[in-house]
């Protein structure tokens, strides 16, 4: 008399969606991250000694320049 009633898969296939772009998301960001870090490693920054050191070097060479005259 009762016939069960059929169910529909919305939920399943809605949490299928949202798992398969959370997924995706943290791969691009995994990738990204990677990346990242293989570029700083074969091109390190400058640090902030040698930055300080050539701006000192630039300013006495200016300092240099001005007490010749």
């Amino acid at each position: 008399m009762n016939d069960p009633r059929k169910k529909t898969p919305t939920l399943g296939i809605a949490v299928l969606i949202v798992v398969v772009v959370l997924m995706v998301i943290a791969t691009i960001l995994y990738n990204a991250i990677t990346e990242r870090r293989e570029y700083e490693r074969e091109n390190p920054p400058e640090s902030v000694a040698s930055a300080a050191s050539a701006a000192a070097a630039a300013v006495n060479a200016v300092k240099g320049a001005t007490a010749s005259q």
